[in-house]
C-alpha cells in the first residue's frame, strides 16, 4: 500500500488544497501506519480491518504519543482509506468505526498587556534586527496570524495605507485582517530603514527577510521570540502562537464579539474560537476572588 501514499499526498495538494505543513504531518503519520501494517502482514487494502487500526492506535498510546497527535493520525488514516475508496482501490473504509481519542482542552497560554509591552521593549534600538523583530512581533500581536502566515506574507499582501493585510490560512482560505496603527508604523519603519536597504529593487517577494536577505523561516522566528522573551524576563514558555492567543484573549476581554474574532483568526469552526471565552471567564473568576469582599 506504500504505492498509494504518493498518490494520496498529491490528492491532498490538488483536490483538498491542504497546507504543506499539514501534508507533511499526514505523510509522517501514514508512513508510520503503513509500516505497522506491513509488519503485521497486511499487504493489500482488502487485508486491513478495523481491529488492525485499533491495534495501531493502541501502539501509539503505548509510545506516549498524546491524544491530539493520535487524533490527527486517525484523521489521516480515515482520509487515506476514503481516498482509496474514491479511486476504486478499496471497497470499504475500515477506519470509520474507530473512535477518535478524547482530548482535554487546555486553556491557551497568553501574555498580559505588561508582558506584551516588555516583549516589545526588548527590541528597542536602531539596529536592523531590532527594527525587524519589533515589526514582526507588533504585526503578529495586532493580527493574530499563525507563524506560517506571518513568515509567508508577501509585499503585495500588505496594504499599509488601507490598514489591512491579506493572508492565506489553513485549507488555502484567504482572509482580510486589519493591522492597527502601531503595527502599521513599525512595519513602515522596517520597510524604509531596513528592508529597503537589503532589497532595494524588491526582488524578494516576502515581507520579512533574514539578516542575509533570505525569506524568514518559521524556525528562525521561533528562535527570535524565544530570545526576546528571555531578554524581557518573561518566565512563561512562550512561542509565536502565544501572541496569537494573546491577540484573541485581549480582544474578547475588551468587548469584541466571538464571531469577529473567529473571522480574524481564520477559524473554520466557531467552537475553535470559543476556548478563549473560557480564558476570559477564568480571569473574571480570579478577579472576583481577589477583589470581592467575600470572594
Amino acid at each position: 500500500m506504500n504505492d498509494f501514499l504518493d498518490l494520496f499526498i498529491s490528492y491532498l495538494t490538488v483536490e483538498k488544497g491542504l497546507s504543506a505543513n499539514t501534508r507533511s504531518a499526514y505523510s509522517r503519520d501514514l508512513a508510520r501506519y503503513l509500516d505497522f501494517l506491513e509488519k503485521s502482514g497486511r499487504q493489500k487494502t482488502s487485508d486491513v480491518h478495523p481491529a488492525d487500526i485499533a491495534a495501531f492506535m493502541v501502539s501509539l498510546q503505548k509510545m506516549s504519543i498524546g491524544p491530539r497527535s493520535r487524533g490527527r493520525c486517525l484523521s489521516a488514516i480515515r482520509m487515506f482509506h476514503k481516498f482509496l475508496m474514491i479511486e476504486n482501490y478499496a471497497d470499504c473504509n475500515p477506519a470509520t468505526i474507530i473512535e477518535a481519542p478524547r482530548t482535554l482542552h487546555k486553556l491557551p497560554q497568553f501574555l498580559d498587556s505588561r508582558e506584551v509591552d516588555a516583549l516589545f521593549a526588548s527590541c528597542q534600538g536602531e539596529r536592523g534586527e531590532n527594527v525587524r523583530d519589533l515589526a514582526m512581533l507588533e504585526l503578529l500581536y495586532a493580527t493574530g496570524l499563525r507563524v506560517s502566515e506571518l513568515v509567508h506574507l508577501t509585499l503585495r499582501e500588505v496594504n499599509l495605507d488601507s490598514g489591512y493585510l491579506m493572508t492565506v490560512g489553513k485549507g488555502n482560505k484567504e482572509r482580510l485582517v486589519p493591522i492597527g496603527e502601531s503595527a502599521r508604523v513599525r512595519v513602515a519603519v522596517y520597510l524604509d530603514a531596513v528592508r529597503g536597504k537589503q532589497d532595494p529593487q524588491r526582488l524578494n517577494q516576502y515581507l520579512f527577510l533574514s539578516r542575509l536577505g533570505a525569506a524568514m523561516s518559521r524556525q528562525a522566528f521561533w528562535n527570535i521570540i524565544k530570545k526576546r522573551a528571555l531578554m524581557a524576563a518573561i518566565r512563561k514558555n512562550i512561542s509565536p502562537h502565544t501572541l496569537r492567543h494573546s491577540f484573541a484573549t485581549h480582544l474578547l476581554e475588551n468587548g469584541a464579539d466571538l464571531r469577529s474574532v473567529q473571522i480574524m483568526l481564520g477559524h473554520a469552526d466557531l467552537a475553535s474560537t470559543q476556548i478563549y471565552t473560557h480564558v476570559t471567564r477564568e480571569r473574571l473568576k480570579r478577579l472576583h476572588q481577589q477583589i470581592h469582599p467575600r470572594g
